[in-house]
């Protein structure tokens, strides 16, 4: 789950992480009123008027703008509100105090698979996309796993204060900022905590000017206050269904809908699909226990991807009866009526003999193995392409 750049910044702020003073505003009114509210409190110009997105690239797409007095604001406002960024529309924006930015600095941290433990990457090139760094100059990053069982360590924080090169004046800032972060990221279950970029003023001060924070999932349970910070709007409609349909879904941008049984046997259909010379769809794991019904609503949202022009049914039977994965299918095909996209389907395990006995005289296409499924869907796909 993602949240907004000024619920990260709350958030860590109460881990002790220095920020911009700012509030969020909804209209170009209130926007000038937060300003109001924070001048008369001692702000000074500029502000900075932000838009609040789930994607990266605000700036190069004109969602940041500076306001160099309080009339500006609600023009500023009114442009940036409704704007669509990466496919996304702007509803609120963020004003905040301006900062006098002399460096940029990169400050995240992730859960590292290959190393099974946190890591925290450091780089003196802030202010960008990190995987353009990553790509183009590695060695300006520092990565510093982290062992759970010791937790950050001061010696780390050095070597990436050194790193980064923080004046002496701004090390108990710094460190505060890197401990504080590293602290919210393991209390709150993140799956990732960055500040892009992390300031360094003229006056030596380190402040958070932009944060960002991921959250898993499966961990939400235990953070009602995280959750209650989804933004629903701000999610791919069919992403946001699939969470109602307690569903594993992840949208793609392929034609060839997979739908599977078992998040290792999805990544599997995923590469093999490609290994054929396709682009899957998407990812949907109707889990180890599917009923039915589950069936019948992945094959719901899958159909309602206008992007999809083939169906790939990969079920291998264990717990999953393949019997009730055909009763979901014929269900589906016996409610939508207007159904016209090719489906290939293999079965293998419990009950596939009954499966196929009740698929026959439908349209679906067989498969024996998954190679010859995957290969039968590329082939459809792009006949219709």
């Amino acid at each position: 789950m993602k949240i907004h750049e000024y619920q990260a910044k709350a958030i860590l702020r109460n881990y002790g992480v220095r920020t911009p003073n700012g509030d969020v505003a909804a209209t170009p009114a209130k926007a000038e009123a937060v300003a109001k509210k924070m001048v008369a409190k001692g702000a000074t110009f500029p502000l900075v008027v932000k838009s609040q997105v789930l994607v990266g690239g605000r700036g190069k797409a004109g969602g940041i703008k500076l306001a160099h007095t309080i009339e500006e604001v609600r023009p500023l406002a009114k442009q940036i509100l409704k704007m669509n960024i990466k496919g996304e529309i702007v509803k609120q924006v963020l004003i905040e105090q301006g900062v006098d930015i002399q460096r940029e600095i990169y400050l995240g941290i992730i859960v590292d698979r290959a190393r099974k433990m946190p890591v925290f990457m450091a780089s003196a090139a802030g202010g960008v996309d990190i995987e353009e760094v990553a790509a183009s100059t590695p060695e300006k990053i520092l990565f510093v796993p982290v062992e759970p069982l010791l937790g950050l360590t001061d010696y780390q924080v050095r070597e990436m204060a050194y790193f980064v090169d923080i004046p002496k004046e701004g090390m108990k800032d710094f460190a505060g900022i890197v401990k504080g972060l590293y602290k919210a990221f393991m209390e709150k279950d993140c799956s990732l905590a960055e500040i892009n970029p992390l300031v360094i003023t003229g006056a030596k001060e380190v402040i958070a000017a932009d944060a960002k924070m991921n959250f898993d999932d499966n961990a939400l349970g235990r953070h009602p206050d995280i959750a209650e910070m989804r933004d629903e709007a701000e999610e791919a409609p069919l992403e946001r269904e699939a969470r109602r349909l307690k569903l594993n879904y992840v949208k793609l941008d392929g034609k060839i809908g997979c739908i599977v049984n078992g998040a290792g046997l999805a990544m599997g259909t995923m590469d093999i699909v490609k290994h054929f010379g396709g682009e899957p769809a998407n990812f949907l794991d109707i889990g180890g226990g599917a009923k039915a019904e589950q069936v019948t609503d992945a094959l719901r949202l899958i159909v309602s991807d206008p992007k999809v022009n083939t169906i790939f049914f990969n079920i291998f039977g264990g717990i999953v009866r393949c019997d009730l994965v055909a009763e979901g299918i014929l269900i589906a095909l016996k409610n939508l009526p207007d159904w016209n996209t090719p489906i290939v389907i293999r079965l293998s395990g419990t009950n596939e003999e009954k499966a196929r006995d009740m698929l026959k005289g439908s349209s679906l296409i067989s498969a024996a193995t998954m190679s010859e499924g995957a290969k039968k869907a590329v082939e459809i796909s792009n006949r219709a392409a």
